[in-house]
């Protein structure tokens, strides 16, 4: 089986966002329960990010919110297909935010 990142993009939509602490911590119940009941194919359930800065030969720059980077699992999967419909169950997916599902390359060493 290969390996995908499952990289979380956003924070969300605002209207889709916990509103209150309970419910904040309600969603990441659901989300430690999606982990678990992925069993053996969660290689790292991964962090959430934060303080995002965009670094290039130009210079630093804040980065747009619906562009950052917020957090990643890594699964293993039959294929990218497989890999996909794992990341459709993530309950991070019912908050607005969204996910990229890329394969991880093997590297020598």
């Amino acid at each position: 089986m290969d390996e995908f990142a499952i990289i979380y993009v956003g924070q969300g939509t605002p209207d889709k966002m916990p509103k209150s602490k309970e419910e904040g911590m309600a969603h990441r119940q659901k989300w430690m329960e999606w982990v678990a009941s992925l069993g053996d194919a969660v290689v790292s359930p991964g962090q959430p990010m934060m303080e995002h800065k965009l670094v290039s030969s130009e210079g630093v720059s804040d980065v747009a919110e619906n562009e950052k980077f917020t957090g990643f699992a890594v699964v293993k999967a039959e294929n990218i297909e497989a890999a996909i419909e794992i990341a459709k169950s993530d309950p991070f997916l019912n908050m607005g935010g969204g996910v990229q599902v890329a394969k991880m390359m093997k590297m020598p060493g």
